[in-house]
């Protein structure tokens, strides 16, 4: 699969996703970039890679129904919000 298959809206979606879950769980986030590549996830569903705040490179899977499944952080991403270490906060 490649990016073609997933329509505009679809992209959207998750991007939107992927942006909200990081604004809801993780402290000072300033801004949210978004690579324009493959979307597709090795295990299935969608891979949204980008930085936050123009540095810290980020990659969030999610499956179909745009649920995260896991989130990889690079070098300086904004710590966790204290009242989401134990369980992930709404997105």
């Amino acid at each position: 699969m490649n990016q073609q298959t997933y329509d505009d809206e679809t992209i959207q979606k998750a991007m939107e996703t992927a942006e909200s879950y990081l604004k809801n769980n993780y402290k000072d986030i300033q801004s949210v970039e978004f690579d324009d590549k493959d979307f597709t996830s090795p295990m299935g569903g969608f891979l949204v890679t980008g930085k936050i705040n123009g540095t810290a490179k980020f990659s969030v899977s999610m499956d179909n129904n745009f649920r995260v499944g896991s989130l990889g952080r690079g070098h300086g991403f904004p710590e966790e919000k204290d009242e989401c270490k134990d369980k992930t906060c709404d997105y």
